[in-house]
């Protein structure tokens, strides 16, 4: 590795150069020190993760805890410690996790999800109606990616889709490395607040919702889960719900505009598309570093010395282009069709909702694209405004005309 990219010169997080590719600093670092450590743009440092089988191994080994509570954990976002200081169970290890895994795990299984596409597909279709009757261009985030998801979490969960844009733009200020703090602070406290409230109104007059069943079945006293634990893992579930699949549907529609080739594949072969969603997860990879960790003990991992005590990060997107499993994985190519990419996490804390996720990419693709064949950009990728200081990656914007 040349010296001008040697880890301790890098500061972590690092930008991409291309909206579809990883960050260049991955393929250095896997090329020569797959395990390194590098400074944390927030102070201290950490081991980052580059080669797919390693980060498969740091997310399935009880060597690396998930528990956000130890000292030394890596931060990414500025007001991070005050998430962690009652983190949600996705920040837990076994069998903690698994705890309140299994608390929810019915609403998010093969079978219940597949009752829910008519509904998802008639969300959809209003959604494209009103999107076609509409000017243009057009921004697709606004008028299709951002609404597609948030109204299926808000019937899922039974939170008012009339509050959208409260919660989102908290959302957005809680997972941005722009915020300040303060700022930070101010909008998760918010976001308490609103969901402490409606979890009130649940206990007031239950509803045929997750919410519900959870205030009902699970919190205190008829059940084991306390209001700040409830709390934490509803709001986990609104803003994953809807932050990883608006991002993943406007920059997915991006990625087959820019490769009309494999959108022509697409259309001809209507059977290629769950092989496409799968190749557009790991193409894409937006919760590049969701997946922090901390040495439970002193390990080795790639020929490196890992410290109890560590921070480690597993790079999602590293691992889905690690050529040595992904044969030449900057190419874009829907007949790819392998569902062993890591874009959902890997093990036990494997994102609950991935069946959901799949459903819904499949039938917004399929249905713009259907509805509206002559989909293009209405402005130059390279003029877009991407999420780079965000937690997960994605495009703030994105103008389309037909």
């Amino acid at each position: 590795m040349p010296p001008t990219t040697s880890p301790e010169s890098m500061t972590f997080p690092f930008q991409r150069q291309c909206p579809f590719a990883p960050p260049p600093e991955y393929d250095r670092l896997r090329a020569g020190e797959p395990v390194a450590k590098v400074p944390m743009a927030l102070g201290g440092s950490a081991w980052l993760v580059t080669r797919y089988e390693d980060v498969r191994t740091v997310l399935s080994s009880p060597a690396f805890s998930a528990d956000g509570t130890r000292p030394g954990f890596p931060r990414i976002l500025p007001g991070q410690a005050q998430i962690l200081e009652r983190p949600p169970f996705i920040r837990m290890d076994p069998p903690q996790h698994g705890f309140y895994r299994r608390m929810i795990i019915q609403e998010f299984t093969h079978k219940r999800i597949k009752t829910m596409r008519p509904a998802i597909q008639a969300a959809v279709d209003r959604l494209l109606d009103d999107l076609l009757a509409g000017p243009r261009p057009v921004d697709l985030v606004e008028a299709f990616a951002l609404p597609v998801p948030s109204l299926v979490i808000c019937e899922l969960l039974g939170v008012p889709y009339d509050d959208h844009e409260f919660f989102q733009s908290r959302s957005r200020a809680a997972l941005t490395r722009a915020s300040t703090a303060e700022q930070f602070a101010t909008a998760l406290g918010e976001l308490r607040a609103y969901m402490d409230g409606l979890i009130t109104r649940k206990q007031q007059d239950p509803g045929d919702d997750l919410m519900s069943r959870l205030v009902t079945d699970h919190l205190e006293p008829v059940g084991e889960l306390g209001r700040d634990e409830l709390v934490m893992m509803c709001l986990m579930l609104l803003n994953a719900g809807h932050e990883t699949t608006v991002n993943m549907i406007s920059l997915g529609t991006m990625a087959l505009l820019e490769h009309p080739d494999q959108l022509a594949a697409l259309r001809s072969d209507p059977e290629l598309l769950p092989g496409t969603v799968e190749e557009l997860l790991r193409y894409l990879s937006i919760a590049d570093f969701v997946t922090a960790r901390i040495a439970a003990e002193d390990t080795e991992l790639g020929g490196a010395a890992i410290r109890a005590g560590d921070g480690v990060i597993a790079l999602l997107a590293a691992a889905d282009w690690d050529p040595g499993a992904f044969p030449e994985p900057e190419r874009f190519d829907v007949h790819r069709g392998k569902r062993h990419h890591v874009a959902f996490g890997y093990g036990v804390h494997q994102c609950i909702g991935q069946n959901l996720a799949r459903m819904e990419l499949e039938i917004a693709f399929s249905s713009l694209f259907e509805r509206i064949p002559t989909l293009r950009l209405a402005a130059s990728a390279d003029e877009l405004p991407y999420k780079h200081g965000t937690l997960l990656y994605g495009v703030h914007e994105l103008p389309v005309t037909w």
